[in-house]
């Protein structure tokens, strides 16, 4: 009985040594040093990529697509015919108007030569007049409609897009067709409110696209819609693209348009810097180094005053560290 009691009580003195070890055991933290680098201030938007010149092609009327050109990708003129729509019954229609047109003008010259005999009065005169106007009319407007059936390009450019297949019925304003211009490009982007202050005709911009992961393409802000979206709270900002950018049109991209860029400043990894400061390790404990800020970007944050170039930091800050907590590094961290 004495032994079991003498075993019991070395297991629990074992378990609390254990507790009392992993209790001030170090923490281990993850370190990195202050490099020297440029500092850029950014505005982040999304994007479309655009044609500078470009229109969307849609029908006047509701109609059945009877033919297509089948010209995407091509290259059309400005008026060319890009889709047909059944125009049969206005065909009857104008047929059937130039008949009546043609008899009431008959009818007319037959008036007014009785009118000079007088034997026609001139209500008779005057309303066989009216009858040809009327007529005139009706067939002007049609021809117009018939026009109408036949969709036309409004410029000269590439079939960008060309939607719409033969026996569909399409709706008034349905777009079926984009023509533009492949080249020069634009990139369409959508800013907030509160960044646009920020941003001005001329700034440097850098692209990115999903289909491009490993390249930084350039672009230039061109124009800023003067009124902005009210429920969206966003700015539309027009970007140039060079001519040889690999971008395609409807590409959705990030946008990252550059403020100002300070040279040679101190960085530190964004996770580094909390709450004003940084961590360092001496004699194997953490020491906060208050520091003040400039630029910060989504990767580093500019260090103007309290650390300098070189200096090893712990990254990230675990959120339970405090000044004087035991810690170890534990090797550089994940770049």
């Amino acid at each position: 009985m004495f032994r079991n009691l003498l075993r019991l009580a070395a297991l629990a003195l074992l378990a609390s040594a254990a507790l009392w070890f992993w209790a001030l055991r170090p923490q281990g933290v993850t370190t990195a040093e202050l490099t020297r680098g440029d500092a850029a201030e950014i505005v982040y938007a999304t994007g479309v990529v655009e044609p500078v010149r470009w229109a969307e092609v849609a029908p006047l009327r509701r109609g059945r697509i009877v033919q297509t050109c089948r010209c995407e990708g091509r290259v059309v003129l400005e008026g060319e015919v890009l889709v047909r729509l059944d125009a049969s019954e206005l065909k009857a229609r104008i047929a059937e108007l130039e008949a009546r047109l043609d008899f009431a003008e008959k009818e007319l010259t037959r008036a007014e030569g009785l009118f000079e005999r007088r034997v026609a009065t001139r209500e008779t005169l005057e309303e066989r007049i009216s009858t040809v106007a009327e007529y005139r009319a009706a067939l002007g407007a049609t021809r117009t409609q018939l026009s109408e059936m036949e969709i036309r390009s409004p410029m000269a450019g590439q079939v960008l897009r060309l939607d719409g297949e033969v026996g569909e019925v399409v709706e008034l304003g349905q777009t079926l067709a984009w023509v533009g211009q492949s080249r020069p490009l634009q990139v369409v982007a959508e800013v907030n409110e509160e960044d646009i202050p920020r941003i001005r005709e001329g700034q440097s911009a850098h692209i990115l696209a999903d289909a491009f992961p490993s390249r930084n393409l350039p672009a230039t802000v061109g124009s800023i819609t003067p009124k902005g979206d009210p429920e969206l709270k966003t700015y539309r900002v027009y970007l140039a693209l060079p001519d040889d950018t690999p971008l395609f049109i409807g590409m959705s991209v990030d946008v990252n348009v550059v403020i100002r860029v300070v040279p040679a400043a101190v960085l530190a990894p964004a996770p580094a810097v909390t709450g004003g400061a940084v961590f360092t390790i001496e004699d194997g404990r953490a020491r906060r180094v208050e520091v003040e800020t400039g630029i910060r970007g989504a990767g580093a944050v500019q260090i103007t005053a309290g650390a300098t170039e070189g200096l090893l930091v712990v990254s990230p800050v675990p959120p339970d560290l405090a000044p004087g907590d035991r810690v170890r590094d534990i090797g550089p961290a994940a770049p």
